[in-house]
């Protein structure tokens, strides 16, 4: 059978097939500690699954409109003006299956052979898969150690061409728990003026993960660029809703790019018709119920990406910057003479401790490997124990 070019071009996110290795050694009766999947170790708190389980009892079983309930997407409105302090319209809130498909979506409506395409590098993996998929050309936006894993907006505004069509850009970061401050953000806008044929991605699905003093700068507070901004988000990492598979996005709503709604609606009805019912209904329970789940994990994140760094930089060979946001670590691994995706191999194999190795998320990712700091204190310190035991038998990578 013979089947289309692009789907030889689609990549993987290796997290994925890194949780799959671990769960086959642990039915073997092997100890693995996973440090590998970007997934809360927290329970869905429990009145958003009751709200599931009452639309199912109060016969909430069909379709619903492609882009969603609108009171889910005034839900997200809502949810919108609390943290940003910008009122947005329902009628550009898209309700998805997820985070991903706001990628699917905005990648392929803009990508084709002959365009280009920024993305952060290291960056969640899916954006140069389905920037490969569509043929354009991928062009990487380095995102260096030295500038505290923030992107840098000289840098990613210097690889602007006429042949750019879409700029993706990630903060809070995964993999690298980089924020970009503000003053950098406004210089990225300012400069964006210039490229009025650029639209922008923003992926702001670790919006509220920040510490140390940090805060989040939404690209939505930026006026100037609102007709051609697409904003990721949704309820996977704040309310411990992976498997649920609820995101959102918002589009932009001025008189050139109003039709881009249209055209993700029309995704949606060709693609996954709609996302499921009762979802919709916890969905709108998480973002005006309580929030006192989500405070408490946030802490517990908090606590954790310390005692990460704290352990990972008491480690021959390695240094870690202090992740700023999201829930991840990624050390420098580099002086430990070994290679990265080598090591996360023999980490996983040898020691038992499940990782990810920095190429997984692009070239420039050689020389780190990823942490999920989603996981209880008492395992981080099994596994950076493991970790440092592996690195002194094996110093320099032998």
């Amino acid at each position: 059978m013979h089947t289309v070019a692009a789907f030889d071009r689609i990549g993987e996110e290796n997290a994925f097939a890194v949780l799959a290795r671990a769960a086959a050694l642990q039915a073997e009766g092997r100890d693995i500690v996973n440090l590998g999947i970007g997934q809360p170790d927290f329970k869905t708190p429990q009145h958003i699954v009751e709200a599931a389980i009452k639309a199912l009892r109060d016969g909430h079983h069909g379709y619903t409109p492609a882009n969603g309930l609108v009171e889910t997407r005034e839900a997200v409105v809502r949810r919108t003006l609390t943290t940003t302090g910008v009122e947005v319209s329902p009628d550009n809130v898209m309700i998805m299956p997820g985070g991903k498909p706001t990628m699917f979506a905005a990648i392929t409506m803009f990508g084709e052979p002959g365009a280009e395409i920024l993305y952060p590098d290291p960056g969640f993996p899916i954006y140069r898969s389905m920037i490969d998929y569509t043929g354009a050309k991928a062009v990487p936006v380095p995102i260096r150690e030295e500038n505290n894993f923030a992107f840098s907006a000289e840098e990613t505004l210097a690889k602007i061409t006429p042949q750019t069509r879409l700029l993706i850009v990630n903060s809070p970061a995964n993999p690298t728990g980089g924020v970009t401050p503000k003053a950098e953000i406004e210089k990225l806008v300012s400069g964006l003026e210039r490229h009025p044929h650029v639209a922008v991605l923003s992926d702001e699905i670790y919006d509220v993960m920040t510490y140390d003093g940090e805060t989040h700068t939404s690209l939505l507070t930026f006026p100037e660029i609102r007709d051609r901004l697409i904003v990721l988000n949704g309820w996977s990492k704040t309310w411990a809703m992976t498997g649920w598979r609820m995101g959102w996005s918002i589009w932009p709503n001025g008189p050139q790019s109003a039709h881009l709604y249209d055209k993700v609606r029309k995704l949606a009805v060709n693609c996954w018709s709609c996302v499921n019912t009762p979802s919709q209904y916890a969905g709108i329970a998480a973002i005006d119920g309580p929030q006192d789940d989500v405070e408490a994990m946030l802490e517990a994140f908090d606590r954790r990406r310390r005692l990460v760094t704290d352990r990972l930089n008491a480690l021959p060979g390695v240094g870690c910057v202090t992740p700023k946001g999201a829930f991840y670590a990624f050390p420098n691994i580099s002086a430990t003479g070994f290679k990265a995706k080598d090591l996360a191999t023999r980490l996983l194999e040898d020691a038992g401790v499940a990782l990810v190795g920095g190429p997984d998320f692009g070239d420039f990712g050689e020389g780190y490997v990823r942490l999920s700091c989603a996981a209880s204190e008492d395992r981080i310190e099994t596994a950076i124990e493991r970790i440092g035991d592996y690195l002194d038998k094996h110093a320099g990578g032998a």
